[in-house]
């Protein structure tokens, strides 16, 4: 823990800012969770917000699904065009949190630092 900056974190995952000393991009948010890391600007984090709600907005086919927590039935499209997840509702409830409550404390420590 002593090479980052931790930012946010649920029992999801964690999202974090490498400090300088170890040669990462500092300015890009490294997002960690399940078997999965990813590497961010906060630009690709807003555009990762909104794929998640739109994953959301077209999970009306768990609605009726008994199995909705454990089941792996919705698409989560990433930043990366090339890159799609495959997760649960409870698991896209999670990420969300974890990019919201990212986004927050970024806005919070920007507007803290004026």
């Amino acid at each position: 823990m002593q090479d980052i900056h931790p930012i946010y974190y649920n029992k999801f995952g964690i999202t974090f800012q490498w400090k300088t000393s170890t040669g990462r991009d500092v300015s890009k948010i490294q997002m960690v969770f399940r078997d999965t890391g990813f590497l961010l600007t906060e630009d690709e984090l807003k555009k990762f917000s909104q794929c998640i709600k739109n994953s959301l907005d077209n999970s009306y086919s768990c609605l009726d699904c008994t199995d909705s927590d454990t089941c792996r039935g919705l698409l989560l499209d990433t930043p990366a065009d090339q890159v799609s997840l495959v997760m649960s509702k409870k698991e896209l409830l999670e990420i969300k949190d974890l990019v919201a409550g990212t986004l927050f404390e970024l806005s919070l420590s920007r507007i803290l630092d004026l």
